[in-house]
Order: C-alpha cells, then structure tokens, then sequence
C-alpha cells in the first residue's frame, strides 16, 4: 500500500514511518519541521517539507505518489501552550487536518488512520475509560482534536466511500528497541524524557505537582503505551479499513502507573539517583486516567506486547544515553 504519514518527522510519526516500511509498505512523509526532525524520518521513505494549510501541495503529493491511505499524526500537542494560545492549535490541529481533508478528496484518497487523544474524554466519570464515555475536553487541545473527530464523521457521512478511524492515546512513551529513535522535544513536558534527562545531569531536580491526590502514594495515576506498540495498532487499523467505516480505538495497556512509581522505575533502570521536588497540584490534572482498550483486541487482535514499566523506560534511556542532545547529536 501507499502511504503519505503526515507529520512523518515527529516522535510518533517516524517511529510509523519505519514500521511501515518494514511492513512491506510504500512511504511517503510529509512534515513542515516545526517541531519534527528530518534526521528521524527515515531515508527509504520519500520525503516532502510541506505545511498541513498547503491543500494544493498536499493534493498534487496524494495524486504524484497515488496514496492510497493517509495516517495523520502531524498536530500541536502542549497541553498548556493550548491554553495561552488557543488559536495556533484550532489553526494547526483543526483547521489543518480540514485542509487535508480537501486535499484527499482533490486525490480521490478515501482513508485515513487520524492521531487522536484521550485528551477528548476530559476528566472522565469512571476509569477505565471506555470510548463511549463522555467526550468533554478541558483544554484547547482535547478541543481541537475533539472537532477533528466531528469533521471525519461528518465528512463520512457525506461520502459513502470515505473511511477513517480515529485512535485515541493516552501517555505515549519509549523508543525504538534498536535506539535509533526517539523523543526529542524542545521544551520536553513529558514525564519519562525529563526524567532521562534529569539522570543524565542535565536537569537539577524533577517537580511532582500534587501529593494528595486520591490514589494508594497521593500521585497521578496514568496509562503509559510503548511507541512500537502504538504505531502497530496503527497498521492493524489502517489495514481493517474498508469503505464506509467509522471507528475509534483507545490505544493503552488498560492499567495505570503513579508518578512515583515512573520515579522508581526510571531509578531502577538508569541506576541514578533522581532529585524530585514536591509542588502543589497543577490545575485539570485529574487523579487517575487508565484506558479500556478491549475494543481493538476483540475487533482487531491487537494488544500492547510492552507493558511491564521498567521495559518500557529501558527504551526511552538506550535512546537518551545515545543521543543526549537528541537529534543534533
């Protein structure tokens, strides 16, 4: 199959990138290098700096290279750069992907595999989360991936023929086993990479942001899925497609992990000592957050092979001990 990955120089995107090819699969990335790296896409694929508001670009790409399926992973995704500039991220997020969209019905390209969130489900109910729960984001970010889901089924309801699904990830982490890839963000707002860098030196301490939160030690729970992982389901997904489907999966290990148990495990796998603050709760931070993720087993077969945190952690360090500076290293 022909398959443009848009936003295929990002984290998730280029550990997608080489799955696909290694899957037999024909690729061709797109990225605008915002926040992507060239150096992580990787050299089989064909690659094409282009922005997601290029429609006519995008069109003459999806027709040149006759893609057959799009897997949309390129988006804006801090949570709190959302809030101070809500605007970028509807601009980027949502309005980009319309611009995608319109550029694949110029190309007659009729799939698409859509990055979504569990940002959408907000402060849930009850955990685990399944997908029918309330969909109620509480930043701008959930929202603008919220409205991205809303377009697809109207969009799919307009044409028969077009088919997408839509997979929602909770705490995405890890790198690729060989340590060729990983995750090189500038500012880093995730929990395992500030962690790795706080082992290498190149942070003082860590912060934990609330202690009393209704859990067994007082600190978040979350549900942390291996980038390998996640890009498989991907595939599997993409290659279930047929016309007139509209699905969505939530992509987790279907239990959660505190925060001070990421700090141990990092512990444990680095064999450093990493100094960690105390901070009060951070505002929309809800205690626990876990997927449901029976769907895609019993649709798909798929389910996530890592789901021990040590293996996952010992991942994301082989990369981080490789490549302290990130890309540029």
């Amino acid at each position: 199959m022909n398959v443009l990955v848009a936003g295929g120089a990002g984290y998730i995107g280029s550990h997608a990138v080489r799955q696909l090819i290694e899957a037999g699969h024909r690729v061709v990335a797109v990225d605008n290098l915002y926040r992507g790296h060239g150096q992580a896409v990787d050299r089989r694929a064909v690659f094409h700096e282009i922005d997601l508001a290029e429609t006519h670009a995008l069109a003459d790409v999806l027709a040149k290279e006759k893609i057959d399926c799009v897997m949309h992973f390129a988006a804006l995704t801090y949570v709190g750069e959302s809030v101070t500039d809500p605007l970028a991220y509807y601009d980027n997020n949502t309005a980009g992907t319309i611009s995608l969209l319109k550029a694949m019905k110029t190309a007659g390209v009729k799939r698409m595999v859509f990055s979504s969130t569990a940002a959408i489900y907000g402060e849930p109910d009850s955990t685990p989360i399944v997908e029918t729960a309330r969909l109620e984001p509480v930043n701008p970010y959930g929202w603008s991936k919220w409205c991205v889901e809303r377009v697809l089924r109207d969009y799919a309801a307009s044409d028969r023929e077009f088919a997408f699904v839509a997979m929602r990830y909770f705490n995405v982490a890890g790198a690729a086993a060989d340590g060729a890839l990983g995750e090189d963000h500038d500012p880093e707002t995730h929990l395992i990479p500030i962690l790795m860098q706080t082992a290498l030196g190149q942070r003082d301490k860590i912060t934990v942001f609330g202690t009393d939160y209704p859990t067994p030690d007082g600190t978040c729970i979350r549900d942390y899925i291996h980038v390998e992982d996640l890009c498989a389901a991907h595939i599997v997904a993409m290659n279930a497609l047929r016309p007139g489907d509209t699905r969505c999966y939530n992509l987790g290990i279907g239990k959660g992990y505190s925060v001070k148990e990421v700090i141990e495990s990092a512990r444990r796998v680095t064999g450093r000592d990493i100094p960690v603050e105390y901070g009060p709760r951070r505002a929309g931070d809800p205690a626990v957050l876990f997927a449901d993720a029976d769907k895609i087993q019993r649709e798909l077969g798929w389910s996530a092979r890592h789901t021990e945190l040590d293996a996952i952690i010992a991942t994301a360090w082989k990369w981080f001990e490789r490549h302290p500076g990130g890309y540029e290293t």
